[in-house]
C-alpha cells in the first residue's frame, strides 16, 4: 500500500540528513507503532508520506502513484494529523461543509458516533476549545473521512485520562481491513494494546518492523523499544520480521 523507496531527505544542506536511503512498507488493515528516539525522524517521515515534503532522492508511493505529486486520487486518500494544529474560528457545521468535500467516503454518521463516544456536542465554534477538545474533533473528523491511510503524530498528548482510553475504543471502532492507521508517539502506554504492529527506528535505519499476535499480548512494549535501543547501541543485528 505504502512503498518507501530508497529515500534520502536532510532539512538544509548544513543539516545532517533525518534520511539516507531508507525503505519501509506499510499494508492495510493494520495498526503501525511508529516508535523512535526524539530526532529521529518520526515526523518528519509522516510528511514525507502525506507528500508534504519532498525527499531528495527516492520516492513514497501509495498503491504506485508518488505521493508528492499531490493529484486528488491520492489526496484524498490520505489525512495528517500533525502533533501541533490551529483550527479556524467557525463553527463545525461550517468546517465539516467546507472540508468534507474532499474526501469522498466522508460519513456524517462516522462523525457523529465519535463525537459521541467522545461526549462532544456539534454546535461548537473551534476556535474556543481547549486542545484536548481540539484533538478530539480534529481526529473524529479524520476517522469519518475515511481515508485508507491516517497519519497520527502524537495523538494522545493533550488528552485527560478518560479520553486516552476512550482513543483505544475510538481507533478499533473507526479501523478496516481497508485502513491502514501509522501513529507515531513517545506514550507507548497509551496505544499499546491498540497495536497490531510496531516499527522501530533510529540512525536512519528501521530496527525493528514485527507483527504483534495473540502470543505477543503480554509483551511490555516500552520494555521491547528499550531492549531494541540498547541492542542497536552496542552494536547487536538490527532486526525485523512480519
Amino acid at each position: 500500500m505504502i512503498d518507501i523507496k530508497q529515500i534520502s531527505f536532510a532539512y538544509s544542506r548544513k543539516k545532517k540528513a533525518v534520511f539516507n536511503d531508507f525503505s519501509l512498507s506499510l499494508d492495510k488493515g493494520r495498526i503501525y507503532g511508529l516508535l523512535g528516539v526524539n530526532g529521529a525522524g518520526k515526523s518528519t517521515l509522516l510528511y514525507l508520506i502525506s507528500g508534504l515534503l519532498t525527499p531528495k532522492t527516492g520516492s513514497v508511493e501509495l498503491n504506485g502513484i508518488n505521493v508528492r505529486r499531490r493529484l486528488p486520487v491520492t489526496q484524498q486518500e490520505i489525512f495528517l494529523i500533525p502533533e501541533e494544529f490551529e483550527l479556524p474560528e467557525i463553527s463545525l457545521k461550517n468546517y465539516i461543509k467546507m472540508y468534507s468535500v474532499f474526501y469522498p467516503r466522508f460519513s456524517q454518521e462516522d462523525m457523529d458516533k465519535y463525537m459521541h463516544l467522545f461526549e462532544m456536542e456539534q454546535d461548537m465554534n473551534l476556535k474556543h476549545l481547549s486542545m484536548g477538545q481540539k484533538k478530539k474533533v480534529y481526529m473524529s473528523f479524520a476517522l469519518a473521512t475515511n481515508t485508507s491511510v491516517l497519519l497520527m503524530d502524537e495523538p494522545t498528548n493533550g488528552l485527560d485520562i478518560p479520553s486516552k482510553s476512550l482513543f483505544r475504543k475510538f481507533i478499533a471502532l473507526g479501523m478496516t481491513e481497508e485502513k491502514m492507521i501509522l501513529i507515531s508517539t513517545h506514550q507507548v502506554r497509551d496505544i499499546g494494546t491498540m497495536l497490531d504492529h510496531i516499527v522501530i527506528i533510529n540512525d536512519n535505519k528501521v530496527l525493528l518492523n514485527r507483527a504483534i499476535n495473540e502470543d505477543d499480548s503480554k509483551i511490555d512494549l516500552e520494555q521491547l523499544f528499550n531492549d531494541t535501543l540498547a541492542k542497536h547501541q552496542t552494536g547487536g543485528m538490527v532486526y525485523g520480521h512480519e
